[in-house]
């Protein structure tokens, strides 16, 4: 019997996860844009270094983000049938796994920051001064990737709150320790990058400690039941894994193949590296308010999938890609309008304002299609399906993106934003294969009892399934 989509109801679940995620993200991305506001007083040569040092940050949020995505999937679906002791193990098992991930990228960069950063550029005036960065920002990211894994346990079990906490608090404490060891304010001596890497350092500890205090005080079931976290059986092991595995795949494989878009990039001139480290700020910004709906899709489909009730996670999972499109597509609209203040504010002028407001038009007008492949693939994984999304993502990154951008850029040395402009060329092909996926509902593949059970009596249907409350 068909009835009217309860919209109302719907928004409200969405809103309850998406607006506090969305939140903490912005406060991140406010701090990175104040950062680098305040590094540009020091010249775009450090503005660029610090881009770069950025974007080996961003290789161990790939390597640790596959851990993150099966952790989700697990939270969401254990949260969904009432399973305590599944949420525990697996969140064990999530945060030694991420752990590892982020001692090791931490090691790389405090003790070899030359090798590093001669991976990323052939500019030396680049290279020396993101050495001094690495040397001293590598020890926070441990800190990092432990506050990411405690953030995303909380989000999937109903504490969304907790970590926007812990930015707020992290992103005031950087913004303030930038002031007074940039400059040298407060008797300070005036560190420069060095300074800034340093705030970064502490603000994570800061981020970390509140997020504990508040669990603590609010008496979170899971996050601090540190005995009942490492009661790993064999199976266990093996069926976490094995729903991992794909998206361990698709998250390195993506990162190398991001690594190798940015070595290309980063052997641009250096207005044009420059212009790429703000747009990677602006880039923020954009993902920061779609992370709150890729938060609320696999928790709000996951969890129905957990519980057995699989008509309402189809339901909920395209009304979810279509929604966040649209949000995307108005904030895209919204950056356009404010490019000029937002890119002088940040030290782009002439050449480099020219590129970075190019990269700017290049990636929103394709940001709508880019998000909606990010959210399906996201629903896919929390429901259990973490192979599609990863195969095509994977095919077309290694097949496709990375010859287009290795050719044009170091071969045939066409302009920046041509070579940029490939980054993004797979976007709508993927597009229309996901969304055949996304109808057809064999994404469903449950991990719990009670949806494996429902499963069984459960055809997918091509037709759209309206949810009933």
């Amino acid at each position: 019997m068909r009835t009217r989509y309860p919209w109302r109801s719907f928004l409200k679940k969405i809103a309850v996860i998406a607006i506090p995620v969305a939140l903490q993200n912005l406060m991140s991305t406010t701090g990175s844009m104040v950062d680098t506001m305040m590094i540009a007083s020091l010249g775009q040569t450090e503005v660029g270094a610090v881009g770069l040092c950025a974007q080996f940050s961003s290789l161990m949020f790939s390597a640790y983000w596959g851990f993150v995505g099966g952790g989700m999937l697990f939270f969401s679906q254990y949260w969904g049938a009432k399973d305590d002791d599944g949420i525990n193990r697996s969140y064990g098992l999530t945060w030694t796994c991420m752990m590892t991930v982020g001692m090791l990228f931490g090691v790389m960069a405090v003790c070899f920051p030359e090798t590093v950063m001669r991976l990323y550029t052939d500019k030396e005036a680049i290279r020396q001064i993101g050495v001094e960065y690495l040397q001293i920002a590598g020890f926070g990211y441990p800190l990092m990737v432990f506050s990411m894994a405690m953030a995303a346990l909380l989000r999937c079990t109903g504490r969304v709150r907790i970590p926007l906490w812990g930015s707020v608090a992290g992103v005031l404490t950087n913004i303030f320790m930038n002031w007074v060891l940039i400059f040298g304010n407060l008797g300070m001596p005036a560190m420069g990058v060095r300074g800034a890497a340093t705030a970064t350092v502490v603000a994570q500890a800061v981020n970390c400690t509140v997020i504990l205090v508040a669990a603590r005080k609010s008496r979170h079931p899971y996050l601090l039941a540190i005995r009942r976290h490492f009661r790993w059986s064999k199976k266990f092991v093996r069926t976490y894994f094995r729903k991992c595995f794909p998206i361990l795949c698709n998250e390195v494989l993506i990162g190398v193949g991001n690594m190798v878009i940015n070595i290309v990039l980063g052997r641009q001139p250096e207005e044009a590296i420059a212009a790429l480290a703000v747009f990677r700020t602006i880039e923020g910004l954009v993902i920061g308010f779609f992370a709150g709906f890729s938060n609320a899709s696999s928790v709000l489909v996951g969890t129905e999938v957990g519980a057995g009730r699989l008509d309402r996670a189809f339901g909920r999972a395209w009304r979810l890609v279509y929604l966040c499109q649209g949000i995307i597509a108005l904030l895209g609209a919204v950056l356009i309008c404010l490019h000029t203040p937002i890119l002088n504010v940040m030290g782009m002028k002439g050449e480099s304002f020219r590129l970075a407001f190019g990269m700017m038009l290049i990636y929103l007008s394709l940001g709508i299609i880019r998000m909606g492949n990010w959210t399906q693939n996201d629903t896919f994984r929390a429901a259990g399906d973490a192979t599609y999304g990863t195969v095509l993502e994977i095919v077309f990154m290694w097949v496709m993106l990375l010859p287009l951008v290795c050719v044009s850029g170091l071969v045939l040395k066409w302009p920046t934003l041509v070579v940029f402009a490939f980054c993004y060329a797979d976007e709508p092909i993927r597009y229309v294969l996901m969304q055949v996926h996304l109808f057809r509902g064999k994404w469903i593949k449950p991990v719990t009892p009670e949806g494996q059970s429902a499963w069984h009596v459960w055809k997918p249907n091509l037709k759209i399934i309206d949810e009933e409350d």
